[in-house]
């Protein structure tokens, strides 16, 4: 929420708590950290994981990269192939991870007039 413009909330899907953090990019929401929704049973709709949320990455590569690197923290599955995203397991991840991470993501959606606000801000 230190970022600017960064929208989040929580709310209950089917008696699951899902949250997310977004910014405004012209007049929509754009996520770029979500809960992550598990297929448990093929048969029926994705529930959420709240030991592991999905986080927007700059690139495939950026992707690839951070999943070969520390396969324990950093996973995918094939409902994100092609996307930009890492699923990331809470339990192993460090705040120190975190912090870097979420700005980068953040920076990846965000709109220019935020971007720069943050430049400002950094100065």
């Amino acid at each position: 929420m230190a970022l600017p413009g960064v929208v989040g909330g929580a709310k209950l899907i089917e008696g699951y708590s899902d949250f997310g953090f977004s910014v405004p990019v012209k007049g929509k929401l754009k996520a770029f950290l979500w809960t992550w929704k598990e297929r448990v049973d093929p048969k029926k709709a994705r529930v959420p994981n709240l030991g592991v949320f999905a986080v927007r990455v700059s690139s495939l590569a950026q992707k690839d990269l951070m999943i070969s690197a520390e396969p324990a923290k950093y996973f995918t599955e094939p409902h994100y192939n092609g996307y930009p995203a890492v699923l990331v397991r809470l339990k192993v991840v460090k705040v120190s991870d975190l912090r870097p991470l979420l700005a980068e993501s953040w920076a990846c959606v965000a709109p220019k007039e935020l971007l720069e606000a943050k430049k400002q801000k950094s100065k």
